[in-house]
């Protein structure tokens, strides 16, 4: 019996360690925006073995996993001192959240989590589930925390166990180690998700990013992403929303949109990463998208480019809510090189690469959305056009992928 204990103790480290090393590749060619990799650089199986095991024989002699973890995923991500860090979402298989700090030397493999999760402390009020943190380091000098604080609904009926309340949860750190909560955000919308802060300070004020819901699951009247100022984090109140971005009929943000992190500074603007929502037939389908605004104001959208900039492929379609892409996490390195962290499926997190100028260009330079079919195939016709009149000049004789039909 000890003799096969410590042989399945000796196979579940070799397994955990060959996942945590395994090297990241890019895939192939793609549509020359982003670079997406083969493996997803955090599941719940890179949650340390010391987490789920008691290594206790005498306690635990078949050596069976005593605490599940069924997902790592939605990561805020910041660079500190060399490293790259992602904050997890992990999920247990109790379906309760908490956070935990992953770290790589790279940003593309080799994530490994910190010894122990985040002690995130409480407010009088204590939240059941906490989930989805933006990580933002502020030029106030400290790096801000902004997560979903879920409770059940005061207000639900007898026997509904579904009902909740969202709302913004704060808290603040110098190392991502200590951390200091702070008040939940106040606002006038009844529900908050995917609160994000803006890293500078607006007209000498704190500058939020909301997303003003009637209900836990349906923006409702909210109407997009929010914007708004606050005199203080450690008593954050927003009076007034204003929406930056609304949703819109029969686009990738119809049912609602949220804002991703905190956007990029670039001599263009803002640079805005945020998901979208649309209903379909099977369900929510979650994508990305970019748009631009200005840099002296930053709730004022100058260019947004028509349609998705990511959507799930692939194996990133199935997971516990399927055909879902989500992000609240980026780093731009020093040399502009842009990680651009996201979640499939509510279940594991991968990494995309790009530059900051490739994403400055095709922001600057993609269509923007005009709401009809008929405004889609002429965008189509004037691309077909310039690239006809650029072939003619250059006395090429065939266009790529065009075939003569129609001529």
């Amino acid at each position: 019996m000890e003799n096969r204990f410590h042989q399945r103790r000796h196979d579940l480290e070799n397994l955990h360690r060959t996942l945590l090393t395994r090297p990241n590749e890019k895939q192939g060619l793609g549509n020359g925006i982003i670079d997406r990799y083969r493996y997803p650089v955090l599941t719940g199986q890179h949650a340390p073995l010391c987490w789920r095991y008691d290594f206790n024989p005498a306690t635990n002699p078949y050596l069976l996993e005593r605490i599940g973890v069924n997902a790592a995923f939605n990561v805020g991500a910041i660079k500190l001192d060399g490293k790259y860090l992602l904050v997890a979402r992990v999920e247990g298989l109790d379906r309760k959240s908490f956070f935990a700090v992953a770290e790589s030397p790279n940003g593309i493999d080799n994530f490994t989590f910190w010894e122990r999760p985040i002690t995130m402390p409480d407010t009088d009020e204590p939240a059941t589930n906490v989930y989805d943190m933006r990580v933002v380091q502020h030029e106030d000098g400290w790096i801000y925390g902004l997560f979903c604080a879920e409770r059940k609904d005061p207000a639900a009926r007898p026997g509904d166990e579904s009902a909740a309340v969202a709302q913004c949860g704060i808290a603040r750190t110098r190392d991502l180690v200590t951390w200091e909560r702070l008040p939940d955000l106040q606002t006038p919308s009844p529900q908050q998700r995917n609160v994000v802060l803006h890293p500078e300070f607006v007209q000498g004020k704190y500058a939020l990013y909301t997303r003003p819901q009637d209900s836990f699951i349906e923006a409702g009247a909210g109407g997009g992403i929010g914007f708004g100022l606050a005199d203080s984090m450690e008593n954050a109140v927003v009076p007034h929303e204003g929406i930056v971005d609304r949703k819109r009929y029969h686009t990738v943000y119809e049912a609602k949109n949220g804002q991703g992190p905190a956007p990029l500074k670039t001599d263009k603007g803002w640079l805005h990463l945020a998901h979208g929502v649309r209903n379909t037939a099977a369900g929510l389908r979650y994508v990305l998208y970019l748009f631009m605004t200005d840099l002296a104001q930053p709730d004022q959208v100058t260019h947004k480019p028509g349609g998705y900039f990511l959507a799930p492929e692939g194996e990133e379609r199935v997971g516990d809510v399927s055909n879902v892409v989500f992000g609240n996490g980026w780093i731009l390195d020093d040399d502009g090189t842009v990680f651009i962290y996201y979640a499939s499926s509510d279940t594991r997190t991968h990494v995309a690469t790009s530059t900051l100028d490739k994403l400055v260009d095709y922001v600057l330079h993609t269509p923007p959305d005009e709401f009809t079919s008929a405004a889609s195939v002429r965008q189509i016709n004037e691309l077909i056009d310039r690239n006809v009149k650029y072939l003619e000049q250059t006395q090429l004789t065939s266009v790529p992928s065009y075939n003569g039909v129609g001529a």
